[in-house]
C-alpha cells in the first residue's frame, strides 16, 4: 500500500465545452484515496457518511463537522455526534448507509474491510479510504479531510496547530538520553494481552513521550503476547488503554508471576481511554502528553493533568483488541 505524502493527489476533470462554458462550474473531480484507488466526487460534498470514529474527530478537526449526516455506532466524539443518526460499520448497514444519500462515505482500513468498496461502487456512492501508519498520517489525514469537504484552510490551521504541539512536546523530551527513558509496554487487553506490533504509529507515541515503545520490533503489527515475554522483557512501565478508573492490582489478580516486573513492584502501571492512543485522530497529542506527565514528572511539574484523571468516557472494556479499538 503506498501512503500519501502530505496533501492529496487532486486530478481535476473538467467537463469539456466551448471557452467560457458553465459547465466549468460543475467540473467533477476524481481523488486518490490510500488504497490507490481513484474516487469520482461531486464538485461539492455536502453529505457525508464516517464509518469510523477517528475519522469523525478528524471531519471535526478540519472544520468540516457540518458535513457529516451520520456516523458509525461506536463514535462517541465530540458532543456533537451525539445528534447524528448512528449506522453499524461491523459489518456495514449498507441500506442505512445509503438512506442518507451521501456524497462521500469516509472509510479506513485500519477497522474497515477494503473489499466492501464493490458494495459502495454498485450503490453508486463514492467511497474515500484512509490509512494511517504514522503520526504523519494523522496529520496530513487532517488536510486530506479538509480538501475532500472543502474546508482546506481550517484544516490546514488545525493540522499544523498538532504538529506545533508535538513538536514542543518532543523539544521537551528529546535531550533525555536512552538510558533514562523507561520501557513501556502498551496493552490493550489486561486478560488476553493484546498489543502493537512493528510500523504502529504507537511507538512513536511513546518515543515523544520520552520513552521506549518494548514491542516495536516486533513483526506481527497486533501481537498477543505471553506471559513470558513480558517476564522476559522486564518493562518499566505499563500503559494499559482501559480507562483512568482501572485498579493495576487487577494485572496481578490475572497475572500472578507479574509481582517481579519492574512497572508493578514500582507501581508505575497507568492506563488512559483507548481513543486517546489507539484511534488514530487529533486527540491522540493529549494522551501523548498524559503519558510524558507520568514518564518523567520532573519535566513536567505544575502540569494540571496526570494519566490517572483522563476522561473514561470512551474507555472501552479490558479485553477489546486493537484491531477493533479505533
Amino acid at each position: 500500500m503506498t501512503h500519501r505524502s502530505i496533501g492529496l493527489l487532486l486530478l481535476v476533470v473538467v467537463l469539456t465545452g466551448g471557452c467560457g462554458d458553465a459547465a466549468s462550474d460543475e467540473a467533477s473531480r476524481t481523488v486518490v484515496d490510500d488504497l490507490d484507488r481513484t474516487v469520482a466526487l461531486a464538485p461539492s460534498v455536502r453529505r457525508t457518511v464516517s464509518l469510523a470514529p477517528n475519522l469523525t474527530e478528524i471531519a471535526y478537526a478540519a472544520g468540516a463537522g457540518d458535513r457529516l449526516v451520520a456516523i458509525t455506532s461506536s463514535g462517541n466524539y465530540p458532543p456533537p455526534v451525539d445528534t447524528l443518526p448512528h449506522v453499524s460499520a461491523l459489518p456495514i448497514d449498507f441500506e442505512a448507509v445509503a438512506a442518507q444519500e451521501p456524497d462521500l462515505v469516509l472509510a479506513t482500513d485500519q477497522i474497515n474491510a477494503p473489499g466492501d468498496t464493490d458494495t459502495f461502487e454498485a450503490l453508486d456512492v463514492p467511497i474515500y479510504f484512509f490509512s494511517f501508519g504514522s503520526v504523519n498520517d494523522i496529520l496530513s489525514g487532517i488536510e486530506t479531510m479538509g480538501q475532500l469537504l472543502g474546508t482546506e484552510a481550517a484544516a490546514a490551521d488545525s493540522a499544523e496547530a498538532l504538529r506545533s504541539s508535538l513538536d514542543a512536546l518532543r523539544a521537551r523530551t528529546d535531550s533525555i538520553p536512552d538510558a533514562k527513558r523507561p520501557r513501556v509496554l502498551v496493552l490493550v487487553g489486561d486478560d488476553t494481552l493484546y498489543s502493537f506490533g512493528r510500523g504502529s504509529y504507537v511507538h512513536t507515541l511513546v518515543e515523544a513521550a520520552g520513552g521506549t515503545s518494548i514491542t516495536a520490533d516486533i513483526e506481527n503489527q497486533a501481537p498477543t503476547l505471553s506471559d513470558e515475554y513480558v517476564l522476559q522483557e522486564k518493562p518499566d512501565v505499563i500503559l494499559g488503554l482501559w480507562g483512568p478508573d482501572y485498579d493495576p492490582n487487577r494485572l496481578l489478580d490475572l497475572h500472578p508471576t507479574w509481582d517481579v516486573v519492574p512497572a508493578l513492584q514500582n507501581d508505575r502501571v497507568f492506563s488512559v481511554p483507548t481513543s486517546l492512543i489507539a484511534r488514530p485522530g487529533p486527540r491522540v497529542l493529549r494522551g501523548t502528553r498524559l503519558l510524558a506527565r507520568s514518564l518523567h514528572p520532573d519535566r513536567f511539574s505544575g502540569t494540571p493533568d496526570s494519566i490517572g484523571h483522563a476522561p473514561s468516557s470512551s474507555a472501552p472494556s479490558p479485553s477489546t483488541s486493537p484491531s477493533t479499538a479505533p
